[in-house]
């Protein structure tokens, strides 16, 4: 195959599982990340082709991707650690007290920094320690424990 025409869905599906079954030279499978990332470029590039009317069809349209999975965060501050970071806002000042607030919310209820910019003042609830959370991730409303409700 020498033209972009030339390569069809059966052929990139072949291709992947060409990458699914190769072997490392230590035996090992290539990881889904390593497959991932070999497809990725095939499916921009064929993207780029199909928009530049270099063929009029996109092969790899359909290409399922291998599934990434994910990982936890690798770096979590220790409990000093945070302490000295909530340290550093000067309360004296109204801005560092804002940021002082915004930093013991975001440790406390581990609300999302989308989140947080959204909160209102009555979407704390006092008297029963909880914060609304509206359309968080996925759109969605949810009540998180405040660090009030201790």
């Amino acid at each position: 195959m020498t033209e972009p025409v030339e390569i069809t869905r059966p052929v990139l599906e072949r291709y992947q599982r060409h990458l699914f079954h190769y072997r490392k030279k230590n035996g090992e499978p290539l990881s889904f990340r390593s497959q991932h990332s070999c497809l990725v470029p095939l499916r921009v590039w064929f993207r780029w082709m199909t928009r530049q009317n270099h063929i009029l069809h996109n092969p790899a349209s359909e290409l399922e991707l291998p599934r990434l999975g994910r990982a936890l965060p690798k770096n979590i501050f220790s409990v000093q650690e945070v302490e000295r970071i909530m340290q550093l806002c000067e309360i004296e000042e109204p801005i560092g007290l804002r940021d002082r607030a915004i930093l013991e919310v975001l440790y406390s209820t581990g609300l999302r920094r989308m989140e947080m910019i959204a909160l209102k003042l009555y979407d704390l609830s006092l008297d029963r320690g909880l914060l609304l959370v509206r359309l968080g991730k996925g759109q969605k409303d949810r009540y998180v424990p405040s660090a009030s409700g201790r």
